[in-house]
């Protein structure tokens, strides 16, 4: 599938002009939106993640065309700390300074807590957790060294509440929310703000295959699904767009959110509002 990337618009703000972003697990979804909402306003962008080559080099040779950025890409693997390293290497000597951090890379397990693999409880705290704490300790030398920074983790609406089935994810996520909060406190006079950002249920190629999969598995119309098993916990009865997410990374990565730090920042059709 060849990725395609709108122009943005006329006389749209490059807020981020002179900045230099990394966003983990960025060759599609939330974090493809997030790298293309911080290239379209003026940001050097770092991708990471898997996919075909042919995907991954549509993207970075998308985004560049369409947005006038420079973008490169790694292919780190979050489970392996040394590749992390080499990743944040790659940005500084691409670009030589690392402005913003998005640590968005994650996967998701269901199943009962006795019913979970070891090494998918593994899998999911490593990718979803301890990429985060590998990423933000090497980041940070850079950004004290050119006098501020932006860290945002991509959480989840289930960073704040409970659902079931998902006890590594929560896990996992509750967690990032911690570890936001401490790093946040850590660096409050330096300059550097770390916030997370918790989106519900966000429409993306991930979620049309789970639909797909449920109206096979449950039986239901598409519109059943969606409504009634995906959308259940989400008052809004719709998807947030990645462009939704992109449009609020990007507030945090400006000068304008210079004093939001610390906080988990719903953005999730009032899920968590009940």
């Amino acid at each position: 599938m060849k990725l395609t990337f709108p122009q943005p618009a006329v006389g749209a703000t490059r807020i981020l002009d002179g900045k230099v972003a990394l966003v983990t697990g960025s060759t599609s979804g939330i974090g493809l939106g997030i790298a293309r909402s911080f290239a379209s306003a003026g940001a050097s962008v770092v991708l990471n993640g898997f996919g075909k080559p042919e995907e991954i080099s549509d993207a970075v040779d998308g985004l560049q065309r369409e947005t006038g950025s420079r973008v490169v890409y790694s292919a780190a693997d979050m489970t392996r700390p040394d590749e992390i390293a080499s990743m944040v290497d790659v940005a500084l000597e691409s670009f030589s300074r690392l402005d913003v951090l998005v640590n968005n890379a994650g996967i998701f397990h269901v199943g009962p807590v006795d019913q979970v693999p070891v090494d998918k409880w593994d899998a999911v705290l490593a990718i979803n957790l301890s990429s985060a704490f590998h990423t933000i300790r090497l980041a940070l030398s850079a950004m004290r060294r050119q006098g501020g920074g932006r860290i945002i983790n991509v959480a989840s609406a289930l960073a704040l509440v409970g659902l079931p089935l998902t006890s590594a994810y929560a896990a996992a996520k509750h967690g990032i929310v911690g570890l936001t909060k401490v790093v946040a406190l850590e660096t409050a006079e330096e300059n550097i703000t770390c916030n997370a950002i918790c989106p519900g249920n966000v429409w993306t190629p991930l979620a049309e295959a789970h639909i797909a999969e449920q109206v096979q598995t449950q039986g239901l119309s598409r519109e059943e699904v969606i409504r009634n098993i995906l959308l259940a916990e989400q008052p809004n009865k719709r998807f947030a767009m990645v462009e939704e997410i992109g449009a609020l990374a990007t507030f945090l990565a400006s000068d304008a959110a210079a004093s939001i730090t610390g906080a988990a920042l719903p953005i999730d059709g009032g899920w968590t509002a009940h």
